[in-house]
């Protein structure tokens, strides 16, 4: 293995480390958006029936 393949081969775990990791740290967030929405959702849904009656 030459050393330009050598840095080719570092270049991609270091990106693919940094993608895991991003991708680690950040879904938990979208859930927490996500659920949030829905649930904010739902309570205007039931708030908007509430209103009707």
């Amino acid at each position: 293995m030459e050393f330009a393949q050598y840095l080719g081969f570092l270049a991609f775990l270091t990106v693919l480390s940094i993608g895991f990791w991003l991708m680690f740290f950040l879904v938990p967030f979208v859930m927490y958006w996500v659920s949030g929405g829905a649930i904010e959702f739902i309570k205007e849904k039931r708030a908007e029936k509430k209103a009707q009656e």
